[in-house]
């Protein structure tokens, strides 16, 4: 880290202490993984913020302070498989990847994937593959999953997901009208069911079905 991104990294710590947030493997994680290589130049400044950041496409990427929080949710271990749909730019499979063993990350356009592919080679990350595919489809021949992540919102439950899952597994996904206000629901497999605790309110995009036609 430069100056400028060890002022802005001690601004996040002081921010994720004030939300009760002290995951030591978070937080290095966040200090080992450079975020500004991750998003346009024009938005450097805003890198280490709470706010959205746009990028290609279209999409966005949520601010650092939510992924920090949503990743918290995950409660990820050093020898977890991770299932990500929505790839974005790449930065958090990026930090996943320094949490658990093995991060398989799911981007329906494929000008996001090949760009987030080409970042994690460049910082030698190699425990995650990228895939441009339908996140709807959850590559279950990859899995089961330890813990998957959903960047998108369900509009009910996703119970085929259980599928995904290994026993005890933890599913993070936001449930709810995909033009209002969802629920992020933890969801721990039980058997073959999910039991469900609501952490909080969020707004993300509905989970699109198909991958991008042209992009």
């Amino acid at each position: 880290m430069d100056a400028n991104d060890r002022e802005d990294f001690a601004a996040f710590l002081l921010r994720m202490r004030k939300l009760g947030i002290s995951d030591k493997n978070l937080l290095s994680a966040v200090e080992a993984v450079p975020r500004r290589e991750f998003i346009a130049r024009s938005w450097h400044s805003a890198a280490y913020g709470e706010r959205m950041v746009p990028i290609d496409c279209g999409e966005v990427i949520e601010g650092l302070d939510m992924q920090a929080r949503i990743l918290t949710a995950l409660d990820l271990e050093p020898g977890h498989r991770v299932l990500e749909v929505g790839t974005g730019s790449g930065y958090t499979a990026a930090l996943m990847s320094k949490m658990a063993a093995k991060v398989t990350t799911v981007e329906r356009y494929r000008r996001l994937a090949e760009d987030a592919r080409g970042r994690l080679q460049n910082l030698a990350i190699d425990t995650v593959t990228v895939h441009h595919a339908d996140g709807r489809a959850g590559l279950a021949a990859e899995g089961p999953f330890d813990r998957i992540i959903f960047w998108a919102a369900f509009e009910a439950l996703p119970r085929n997901c259980a599928d995904w899952l290994a026993t005890n597994g933890v599913m993070i996904a936001p449930i709810g009208p995909g033009d209002g206000v969802q629920q992020l629901a933890h969801l721990a497999k039980i058997g073959s069911r999910f039991e469900r605790t609501d952490l909080f309110s969020v707004r993300f995009q509905p989970l699109a079905e198909g991958v991008a036609a042209s992009l």
